[in-house]
């Protein structure tokens, strides 16, 4: 028996005020990873406010671990230039899901805040991060990430839980019945 997975959707939605490494201005693109998973945004060229908006999915299981970003220069003749890193814990995201589910709050509550995530010393948030409940039971966190080891840049992402691994708890007391 496989161990129950869940699935979260990253949409990269865009970046702000990115690091010039090329003359004038940088090709951007996002690198995600969770766990042993990696995904890749395409390349917008000479942007330094580029917009992605692209979705990836990732299959998870809990304990969740971290969403990592990192952003690079596109460069043809030599390595790709680093243009900053972040991550986010997804353990609030799925600890949100995991009460909305076991409160049973219905798809009518689309919109309620379910929990406000602050910037502090094991996140990489530019701002106060808000937790909403969305469609179809869906759960979605909506981040500005501020760029570690660089001079200046953001990037936007939004995470969505769509599935949750089933709790070890339900899975149990349904097979007693």
């Amino acid at each position: 028996m496989g161990e129950a997975v869940g699935q979260i959707k990253v949409v990269v939605v865009r970046g702000k005020k990115l690091v010039i490494r090329d003359l004038k201005s940088s090709d951007p693109y996002v690198i995600l990873k969770l766990g042993n998973q990696t995904a890749k945004t395409k390349v917008i060229n000479s942007c330094l406010n580029p917009v992605w908006n692209e979705e990836f999915s990732f299959p998870f299981s809990e304990p969740v671990g971290s969403l990592e970003l990192e952003v690079f220069d596109k460069d043809r003749f030599k390595a790709d230039d680093k243009m900053g890193h972040a991550r986010i814990s997804l353990q609030p995201l799925i600890a949100a899901a995991r009460l909305k589910q076991i409160l049973q709050v219905s798809g009518s509550e689309k919109g309620m805040t379910l929990r406000k995530v602050i910037p502090e010393s094991d996140n990489c948030l530019a701002g106060e991060s808000t937790i909403i409940s969305g469609n179809n039971n869906e759960v979605i966190q909506d981040v500005w990430l501020r760029l570690c080891e660089v001079e200046s840049g953001e990037i936007e992402i939004k995470i969505k839980v769509v599935k949750l691994p089933s709790s070890p708890v339900a899975s149990t007391t349904a097979k007693m019945s």
